[in-house]
């Protein structure tokens, strides 16, 4: 079966799973787990015709089924353009596929996905950000707003939740691995930044916020993991050490606002917070004590949901930022304190929820220069930052019935993590 189409049906199956036994939560999970799986058995069916009819003819039954009208469009995953033609309609009108150039098709096949490798549903709200494991394709770390923190191992047979971390009190909203792996941090609203041992799944360090206000963001400092960085609600940006769990003097500095996102340079020389209101500001950490340095400042339209860092090949370092004005910014960094230079800006479905993005790992080894990001329409899209920048969106994923919140990336690209505002994780495979 081809894989746009699988995906099609796949998403089509979880937009309607919201009303499917709406009282039996763990039917719907079970339900969409063995389409998931039919799926993947028939994948190999290569029949255009027969599948587009299937899609048309299943859309209208479930619409009469559960009584409701599906308006959104069933679009080709690696078509260009965003189609408005409801399900109803004949396949022939709603599923097109573009022509393309050799180097688009290049591209996209890079991105394409065969298809779900697993689905995690162990949360029972929003999962707001998903990371994989430093250079390990096997451990992913989900945190949720239910205040539980899970650590999945994603390459087992099948893949299972190795275990649940639980100290928060209220909704967690950030994580981050320390170089080895060895350590996980994670941080929420109730004002803890917590420290775990991800061997042995216990809690190493408990440290309230200075201000006692929720935490946003956090992260380590890649080349001294004894440092933590992290953001507050009350608009400050911080450092804290973690073996003594003392905040250094000078380690503070107000940016205002609330402080939604961090990113750390490789180097750990200089990273960048962003807030609420829309300004980014690039910072030093000075000598071993962690004291901080305003360096440089950038202001966009409205709340900046998250932050990530690329050498892009080394020449050409670059900040990738997604903000609530349906826009995904590509900054390039233009001199050593941080500055940013507007280089591209691309269409998103983005206003209301913390919807994250992320460069792909290796796209210096690849024809193209990709990037995915989630969006408030249930799709993952995957972006060509160096091609047309009318057309830049390459491949997109549908299967999530509720926004997706947060993208990562296995290291070495054969796998993506997705997460929704329902508590949904769904694992994507490389084709």
């Amino acid at each position: 079966m081809a894989v746009a189409f699988q995906q099609q049906i796949f998403a089509l199956d979880a937009r309607f799973n919201a009303y499917r036994a709406p009282g039996n939560p763990n039917f719907k999970t079970l339900y969409i787990r063995r389409r998931s799986q039919l799926l993947r058995e028939n994948a190999k069916f290569k029949d255009i015709e027969t599948i587009k009819k299937y899609i048309n003819i299943r859309s209208q039954l479930l619409q009469r089924r559960y009584g409701v009208q599906d308006n959104i469009s069933i679009s080709s995953s690696s078509s260009k353009q965003r189609s408005n033609s409801k399900a109803s309609l004949a396949v022939d009108e709603c599923i097109t596929i573009n022509p393309k150039k050799k180097s688009d098709m290049t591209i996209s096949e890079n991105y394409a996905f065969s298809g779900v490798h697993h689905i995690f549903d162990q949360h029972t709200d929003q999962v707001s950000m998903v990371k994989f494991a430093n250079n390990d394709r096997s451990k992913l770390c989900c945190v949720s707003h239910d205040g539980k923190v899970s650590v999945c191992d994603v390459t087992a047979t099948p893949p299972k939740v190795s275990f649940m971390l639980e100290g928060h009190t209220k909704p967690v909203t950030g994580c981050d691995w320390s170089a080895s792996n060895e350590l996980l941090v994670t941080c929420g609203l109730d004002g803890m930044l917590l420290v775990w041992h991800v061997g042995t799944a216990a809690r190493l360090r408990a440290v309230r916020d200075q201000l006692g206000a929720p935490l946003l963001c956090c992260a380590f400092q890649p080349i001294n993991n004894n440092m933590l960085i992290a953001g507050n609600a009350r608009g400050m940006v911080e450092v804290l050490n973690v073996s003594t769990g003392i905040y250094p003097r000078g380690g503070s500095s107000i940016l205002g606002g609330q402080v939604l996102s961090i990113a750390c340079e490789s180097s750990g020389r200089i990273f960048w917070a962003a807030n609420d209101k829309g300004l980014i500001v690039s910072y030093s950490t000075c000598g071993a004590g962690g004291s901080l340095r305003k360096l440089r400042r950038c202001a966009v339209g409205a709340a900046v949901s998250s932050l990530c860092w690329s050498p892009w090949l080394a020449r050409h370092p670059a900040l990738l930022v997604s903000v609530a004005d349906d826009s995904l910014y590509l900054f390039r960094i233009s001199d050593r304190e941080g500055g940013l230079t507007l280089k591209k800006r691309f269409c998103t479905q983005h206003r209301s929820q913390r919807v994250r993005s992320t460069f792909c790992p290796l796209m210096s080894f690849r024809r193209g220069v990709c990037v995915v990001s989630g969006s408030e329409d249930a799709c993952v899209y995957f972006m060509d930052i160096e091609g047309h920048a009318d057309q830049p969106v390459v491949n997109k994923l549908q299967g999530h019935a509720s926004p997706v919140l947060g993208v990562s990336f296995s290291y070495d690209e054969s796998l993506l993590a997705t997460s929704d505002s329902s508590g949904l994780v769904i694992i994507w495979r490389r084709g």
